[in-house]
């Protein structure tokens, strides 16, 4: 049963949220490890499995044309929503956030568990395409009229980003054929296989559950759209683009699994809705434990 494929993956969040409440190993450990995971252990993942990557394969190829795809028909239909509901961007930025970002840790994982070394090679494809768009909306979505950020501006974040560097760098070692010569392959696989379980531990850590006690209807509306609409709209257009096996897999599992922690450190940066923000990232995150076998179950996973 595919619950109990996956459960596991949610049992670590769910340690990790019990072992930052129980203040163990110590309150300072859980920025840090989040810190080493980020800048380090989760870049070394992406390096190593876009290393060898088939770049050129047309159904590669497919799969980001697919992933822009979605993203953006989800963007212009929240920002078709905004116009006739209109909402500042403290809060429009957090709503945006919720529907179109994804908890990398959570989506490596699964389809590392289903799908094993192709699904991690597909999936750090997936994420050279769609976290610097991601990550370009939500700064624009987070941006006032009138304060709108120059392209110099978003390339210099883009460019601090180590998740972008690592993919950039494999993608050009996979265009070359250099590989990861002299045993680095290896070294890169053990500095990896921490960054899996350590980033699940981090995500049940920041989970905020007082954050849920206001805006029920946006944090309903949001997971809504984020959990069951997101992948439906991925099946269809995984559909569209001839997509099959896990290159449709990994559309599906990214478009279904709950928003990234990291949004609410952007939202506090930019003086969004912080409050807003970590309550979709909590409630995304238990609702998941239901939604996500359950979406995968109606998709013939």
């Amino acid at each position: 049963m595919l619950f109990f494929t996956i459960w596991p993956l949610f049992a670590l969040i769910c340690l990790g949220y019990v072992l930052v409440r129980r203040g163990f190993p110590d309150p300072g450990f859980w920025p840090a490890a989040e810190r080493i995971n980020y800048f380090l252990l989760f870049p070394a993942l992406l390096l190593g499995s876009l290393a060898d990557a088939p770049v050129r394969d047309p159904q590669v190829l497919r799969l980001g044309g697919a992933a822009v795809v979605i993203i953006l028909i989800a963007t212009l239909a929240l920002s078709l929503t905004r116009r006739a509901r209109p909402a500042p961007a403290a809060r429009f930025g957090p709503v945006l956030q919720g529907t179109v970002r994804f908890n990398t840790y959570l989506g490596l994982a699964i389809l590392a568990t289903l799908s094993g070394p192709a699904g991690i090679e597909r999936a750090a494809l997936y994420l050279a395409i769609a976290v610097p768009l991601v990550n370009v909306l939500s700064i624009m979505a987070l941006t006032e009229a009138g304060q709108a950020r120059t392209p110099l501006s978003m390339l210099r974040t883009m460019a601090r980003n180590p998740l972008i560097l690592a993919c950039l760098g494999g993608i050009a070692m996979a265009l070359t054929g250099w590989g990861l010569p002299f045993g680095t392959g290896r070294f890169l696989d053990l500095v990896a296989q921490a960054s899996l379980p350590l980033g699940l531990l981090c995500v049940g850590a920041a989970l905020q559950p007082a954050a849920l006690r206001r805006d029920g209807l946006t944090l309903a509306s949001t997971a809504g759209l984020r959990l069951l609409l997101m992948p439906l709209l991925a099946a269809l257009i995984a559909r569209a683009f001839g997509l099959t096996g896990t290159e449709a897999l990994v559309l599906v599992v990214f478009s279904a699994i709950p928003t990234a922690p990291t949004s609410y450190v952007l939202t506090r940066q930019l003086n969004g809705d912080g409050t807003l923000m970590a309550g979709i990232v909590t409630s995304q995150t238990l609702a998941a434990i239901a939604t996500i076998p359950l979406v995968l179950w109606i998709f013939g996973t």
